[in-house]
């Protein structure tokens, strides 16, 4: 079996000041031909579909021929676009014949060029192996479906939970797409498209609505006939034309059954919609309050309106200025992204006392520098680490600025570390100590899971705040709920597409 793999994944967040270019995808991992087999091995949904294709009883002849995960930011280049998908299409066309081709993306990314990015990238790829080759897609279950996605994939098999396990929506969509190339299956594929979008607030699949939809879809998948059943709530921050929620069923050749499972599971959304919108978040000045009255910490700020993660810059001020403002005395740590700050405290030197304007400097809408004097308390020249799972990530250049008892790790890129302890540690920092930490992801706090006492859900303002009617709304279909008033989305305009 020779089958190709590539990976090109990047989740867009339309009201983002930034663009990505070709150096987001090399700051997170940019890798060619073999160099991919060496990487991945265990890392995201390439690194779960190594394994299942080690453990095949037929001889598997892998292709793979590039991986490029940008994480989240802004609209992609147009030039980056055309690269990435230059590269894919002339290797697939170098490792012909193929059997078949496995895919990693995210499906939620947009750019100058097409607003479609997964669309555009498997239309490519259909247009070099043709109708006949099983195709099958790995997708991050926040990804934004649209029908050239369906029309050109076989399979689109989304992420089962929230935090996300990449490797393991590798390892099913492989198994999946193994028995299709054993004649075990032959998936046939329905969904919907859900007329609606919904805040982070409620996107872990532990709890809450988010966990009565997902284990709805789980619960199919143990009944007779059904491979998959994939929901996508898609991240809210994605203007594009086709965008809004939606759910795929995969069944053994079973169209009745197929569309019954997207309809209930569509249904089901629409019932829990208005569930999807309660919140718990808290002001900024008082969420800085309660975690300096807690009783012990490591209390968690959740910045929600400044997740790198989701694509947001990373250089809000909100809470730093809460707590320079309540002139607290526990322990906290801070994240920024501020390439001028941290060249400013590098050239002063450790030990050094300086004023600077801090944050602020990318997002000019939301957040705005905050001055601070501090002392540089440690320096970073380049540090790279192997995050396991989320693979190896160079931090670069970084430093510790002390301003009163906040401890300031200054960056001077988005990292995947930012939300890691290793950004602290590896300055001389011990979590145990702190009494609160900034995370700026509205979800992803399990890295800290071994301090966390308390989690704060900070209503941070920013390009990925949970108040999504502040944003000026420009390309998504109208109408959308809550954007306008719906009664049934399956009678608003929303498509049916089989």
């Amino acid at each position: 079996m020779r089958i190709a793999v590539a990976e090109i994944a990047q989740e867009t967040d339309s009201f983002s000041p930034m663009v990505a270019d070709r150096r987001d995808f090399e700051a997170y991992g940019l890798f060619f031909g073999d160099e991919i087999l060496e990487r991945m091995r265990g890392v995201g949904p390439i690194g779960g579909f190594l394994e299942v294709a080690a453990e095949q009883p037929e001889a598997v002849d892998l292709r793979p021929i590039v991986r490029a995960w940008g994480s989240a930011g802004g609209t992609i280049t147009a030039e980056t676009l055309d690269f990435l998908t230059g590269r894919l299409v002339t290797g697939l066309k170098q490792s012909l014949p193929l059997d078949a081709v496995f895919l990693s993306l995210h499906g939620a990314a947009a750019s100058e060029k097409d607003d479609d990015v997964e669309g555009h990238v498997l239309q490519a790829v259909r247009e070099v192996v043709g109708r006949d080759i099983p195709v099958v897609v790995a997708l991050d279950h926040h990804a934004n479906i649209t029908r050239r996605m369906v029309e050109s994939a076989n399979l689109l098999i989304g992420h089962e939970t929230q935090p996300h396990d990449p490797p393991a929506t590798g390892r099913k969509a492989a198994r999946l797409l193994f028995r299709m190339l054993r004649g075990e299956i032959g998936p046939t594929v329905r969904w919907r498209k859900i007329p609606m979008i919904t805040p982070q607030d409620q996107f872990l699949t532990s709890a809450g609505p988010m966990k009565e939809w997902f284990d709805l879809a789980r619960q199919m998948e143990r009944r007779s006939g059904v491979l998959d059943v994939s929901p996508y709530p898609m991240q809210p921050w994605l203007d594009v034309a086709e965008g809004g929620w939606s759910v795929i069923a995969h069944t053994e050749n079973d169209a009745e059954l197929a569309d019954s499972l997207a309809d209930e599971m569509a249904d089901k959304a629409w019932v829990l919609r208005e569930q999807f919108w309660r919140s718990e978040r808290v002001a900024p000045a008082e969420a800085v309050r309660q975690a300096e009255a807690a009783d012990r910490g490591l209390i968690i700020l959740s910045d929600t309106g400044d997740s790198v993660y989701g694509g947001a810059p990373g250089d809000s001020t909100c809470i730093l200025r809460a707590m320079l403002d309540q002139h607290i005395t526990s322990l906290a740590f801070v994240p920024m992204v501020d390439p001028e700050a941290l060249h400013s405290a590098i050239a002063a030197g450790v030990g050094a006392s300086i004023t600077v304007d801090l944050g602020g400097k990318l997002d000019h809408v939301f957040s705005q520098p905050v001055r601070a004097t501090g002392r540089v308390a440690a320096v970073s020249k380049g540090f790279t680490v192997d995050l396991h799972d989320r693979g190896v990530c160079d931090l670069r250049q970084t430093a510790l600025l002390d301003v009163g008892s906040i401890r300031i790790a200054l960056l001077d890129h988005r990292s995947f570390a930012i939300n890691h302890p290793v950004l602290y540690t590896h300055l001389g920092l011990d979590v145990a100590d702190a009494k609160m930490v900034v995370v700026k992801t509205a979800s992803n706090f399990q890295f800290f899971s071994r301090w966390r006492s308390g989690l704060i859900r900070v209503d941070s303002p920013g390009t990925t705040q949970s108040d999504l009617t502040a944003f000026r709304w420009q390309r998504i279909p109208r109408p959308t709920y809550p954007l306008d008033a719906i009664a049934d989305w399956r009678n608003s305009g929303a498509t049916e597409w089989n």
